[in-house]
C-alpha cells in the first residue's frame, strides 16, 4: 500500500466576490473522496504573502514555502482574466522556486466561452520554466457561473467529475513516478 500523495490545491484568484472558491470547493470535495490523496488548500486570501519580497522572508512566506515543499503535486484552480491568468496566481508561483521542481501540475480552469484554456496554455510555459511537469489533460468550465444550483452550489455535468477523476489518476501516477527525481534533486542541492 502506498502513502497518500500530498496534493496542494491552489486557488488562483484573490478577487472580491470571486468564483474561484465555488469551483475550488467542488474540486476539493471531489479529490477528497480519493483515498490515494491528501489535500492541502492554498488560498491567496489566507496565505498573507507580502506584495513585495525583500531580503527577509516573513513567517507567512516560510510557512507557504514549507507547504509547497511538502506537496507531491498540485492542482491549480484558476479563472481566465483578459485572456490570461490572475496576477495573484503569478505572485504565488514566483514566491517559490525549488518547491515546484519535479512535481506534476494539473489545471482546472473556468471562464467565458473558452473556459480558461488560454490562461492555462500561458501558465504551462511558466511551470515548464520551474521544472514542473504540466499534465496534458485538465478540466475546464465554459461559463461556469451557469452551472450552479439554486443554493449557489457548483453542479457541473457528470462528465466534468469523470474528467477530474481521470486527471487525478494521472496526477497520482506522475507524482509517484517523479519521487525518485525529487530525492535526487534534494541530494544534489544538499551536497
Amino acid at each position: 500500500m502506498h502513502e497518500p500523495i500530498r496534493i496542494a490545491v491552489i486557488y488562483g484568484s484573490n478577487r472580491e466576490g470571486r468564483f474561484c472558491e465555488t469551483v475550488g470547493n467542488w474540486v476539493v470535495g471531489q479529490l477528497s473522496a480519493n483515498e490515494a490523496l491528501s489535500i492541502d488548500v492554498l488560498d491567496p486570501l489566507e496565505l498573507g504573502l507580502p506584495e513585495r519580497m525583500g531580503k527577509d522572508e516573513p513567517a507567512s512566506v516560510k510557512t507557504y514555502l514549507a507547504r509547497l515543499a511538502q506537496a507531491d503535486g498540485f492542482v491549480v484552480v484558476m479563472p481566465e482574466y483578459n485572456h490570461g491568468y490572475p496576477a495573484s496566481l503569478k505572485h504565488m508561483i514566483d514566491t517559490a522556486y525549488y518547491e515546484w521542481r519535479a512535481k506534476p501540475v494539473a489545471f482546472v480552469s473556468y471562464g467565458g466561452i473558452a473556459g480558461g484554456l488560454r490562461a492555462v496554455e500561458q501558465l504551462r510555459l511558466v511551470f515548464a520554466e520551474l521544472h514542473a511537469v504540466g499534465l496534458r489533460d485538465g478540466v475546464s468550465f465554459a461559463n461556469a457561473w451557469t452551472q450552479v444550483d439554486e443554493t449557489g452550489r457548483f453542479q457541473p455535468p457528470v462528465e466534468s467529475a469523470n474528467a477530474l477523476q481521470a486527471m487525478s489518476g494521472e496526477l497520482v501516477l506522475w507524482a509517484r513516478a517523479l519521487q525518485p527525481v525529487r530525492r535526487e534533486m534534494a541530494l544534489a542541492k544538499a551536497g
